[in-house]
Formats: C-alpha cells, structure tokens, sequence
C-alpha cells in the first residue's frame, strides 16, 4: 500500500487530476480498459481521509442506517451491491437546472469527493453507476486500485457531449470485487426499441463467487428519460430481458439488475419486469410494511418546472435464488432538506441503493 504523505501524494493527484477537454476526443469510442495493473494499491482508508481533507467546509455526510430484512444465517459472507445515479457532471452543470443549487455546490474537485466518501462508507462487492461521464480520469484509476475490476460502456450519443467544456460521454460503469469474484462472461448491450438501434446501454457480466462456487449475473442499465417515452422504455426492458434470458440461460443463473429506469411503478416497462419469466423481485420493496410497495422516492430536485419527486432506481433479482438480507434506509424528507437534491451535502440528484444478498441454499424448492 502506498504512502499517503501529504497534500502533494501521488493518490491526492490522482483525486484532483482532471483531464481537459483537449482529451476529450480521445475516450470518446475507448472501451478498453486504461492499464492501472502498474499502478500500487490505496488503502479505502487513506482514500476516505483524503476526501475528507477535500471536503472540510462542507456539512458531514448524512447518516443512513441498514434494515435487516432476514434472520436466517447464511454460511456465507453477503454479497454487498450498490446502485447509484451519480448525476453526470456535464449535465449537473450544464442541462439539468438545478434551480435550488449554488453552482458550487456542484463543483467537480469536490463533487467527486462526496460521491468517493459514498462508496467507500458502503464498501459494496459491486458497484453499479450510471451517469458516469469522468470514468477515464477518477473512477477507473481509483476503483481499480483498490482492487475494483472495471467496466464501462458510453451511451453511443451522450448529451454530455453538447455540454461546452464537456469530458466525454456519459454511460454505465460496472465494478466488482476482484478478490471475491471471477469474471467469466461479459456483455455490452446496446439496447433496441422497435427493432431501433437506441442510445441506451446496459452491462452484464456473469461472475463467479469464489467462496461458494456459485454463478450468477450482475447488470447495470440506464432507461430512456422523460415524459411521453413510456413505448419507448418498455421496447428497451423487454430487450433487456430478452439478453439477460439467454445470458442467464433462462433464469439457470441467479440475476441482479440494478439500473436507473426512469420509470415510475405503474409503468409497463416495471410489470414487464416483476412479470417477467425470469422470476425477478424488486429488493427495496422488502422495505415497505407489506413487502409490496416501492419506495415513496429514489429523486428529489427542483428544476424550473417545479418539484420532481419520483420512484425511478431499482435492484431486481432472481427471487427463487437469492435473498436479500439487508437493504440500506433512504434519506428521509428532514434530511434532505427544502431545496432537495443535489446539495452541499449530497453529491447526486438521486439516492444511492445498498442491497446485501446471500445465495438461497434451496433454491429449487422455490421454482
């Protein structure tokens, strides 16, 4: 593990490194993976408290609190997985009109910050990001040298990229555990709608759970956005569903699916899912009283058309194969305070999800 020394470390450069936009034009069709195998491992530790030094003027990180959801012990450790909208940095700044945020609020140098102090509080095995429009430079250099493998898939049109002063395209990032999984197939999916190529993507990748042998897939996704597109993401779901049948060899391997749908519950592309032949649950409604409903809000932002309160971020999974033991709490109302998301205090417009999963010891007597 390398030293931290002071403010000048190699790790504090790499936190403040940003590429120009003059490098831009380089990323923009690089799928492959930028060689970090040379550079030393961070200690999570050093890492958390060089954010921290980052972000000494800002309010402290709110504070959430996992619900147990299962008593029954697993003779293995969980499966932690973290989905999370990061809010692209070109459109936080440049499209979405954050009306209720200060620009610096916003500011990249310790934006990145808050959105690292975020993953290494919850230190998933998994990490499922959308939104990602800085991987090249923060995310694949510092996820991969604290022992993360890394993935990422651009959206082929990104509207980062009508963002002056933009840094590249936006798109999904998969990053998993090398210590704890294998990586046995991976699938970039450009997703159709009526036959259509579209600019939404998904990753899946089939891992192997070096502790218990188990296979099982994990993938990441981004929906089409906005009102009157709801054809629309339901064409793109039952593409999706129709990959991920034939990767899971028709629901033999266990499945997650975390992703940002852009849909709210009564939409036809969340049926197509619950109904879907796949056997797939929605984790997070295990927190509700009844086991049936989603939460009351995934995003909370005031743009100049007014408050935007939705249900919209979601952790499916093979029900019959996995159980889901933990679910992290969302931020309440108090906490995330009159003018909403994105804040001093919170990094992105839309909340993270945190899932721990066990694998079903009898799995068949479920089918």
């Amino acid at each position: 593990v390398c030293s931290m020394g002071n403010s000048t470390s190699q790790l504090y450069s790499a936190l403040t490194k940003t590429l120009s936009s003059s490098a831009v034009s380089q990323h923009q069709d690089c799928l492959e993976q930028p060689d970090s195998a040379r550079l030393d491992p961070i200690d999570p530790k050093d890492l958390l408290e060089e954010c921290q030094m980052v972000l000494q003027k800002r309010p402290p990180r709110f504070q959430r609190n996992f619900v147990d959801l299962k008593n029954t012990a697993s003779n293995h450790r969980p499966i932690r997985v973290m989905q999370w909208n990061i809010l692209a940095q070109a459109l936080g700044e440049g499209k979405d009109n954050f009306v209720q945020c200060p620009m610096e609020a916003l500011k990249w140098e310790e934006r990145k910050c808050l959105i690292l102090e975020e993953i290494l509080a919850y230190k998933p095995d998994i990490l499922c990001l959308q939104e990602v429009d800085h991987y090249f430079d923060t995310f694949e250099p510092l996820l991969s040298r604290l022992g993360y493998q890394c993935t990422f898939f651009p959206k082929p049109w990104s509207p980062c990229l009508d963002v002056e002063q933009n840094n590249g395209p936006d798109g999904c990032a998969l990053f998993f555990n090398k210590d704890r999984f294998e990586l046995i197939n991976s699938a970039n999916i450009r997703l159709t709608a009526m036959k259509l190529k579209t600019n939404q993507v998904a990753i899946a990748q089939t891992l192997k759970c070096n502790e218990t042998g188990r296979l099982f897939c994990i993938a990441v996704t981004h929906l089409k956005a906005r009102t009157g597109w709801e054809r629309f993401r339901s064409a793109q779901g039952c593409d999706l569903l129709q990959n991920l049948k034939s990767i899971t060899q028709g629901a033999k391997i266990p499945l997650i699916i975390c992703g940002d749908f852009n849909a709210e519950p009564t939409e036809e592309v969340y049926k197509e899912f619950s109904n879907s032949s796949l056997n797939l649950n929605s984790a997070y409604k295990l927190l509700s009283p009844d086991g049936q409903s989603e939460p009351p809000y995934t995003t909370w932002k005031i743009r100049p058309s007014g408050e935007c309160r939705h249900t919209l971020d979601y952790i499916w999974y093979s029900q019959h194969a996995l159980i889901v033991n933990s679910a992290l709490g969302l931020l309440t109302e108090e906490q995330i305070g009159p003018n909403r998301l994105p804040s001093f205090n919170y990094p992105s417009d839309h909340l993270s999800l945190v899932c721990d999963f066990s694998f079903n010891q009898d799995p068949d007597r479920l089918l």
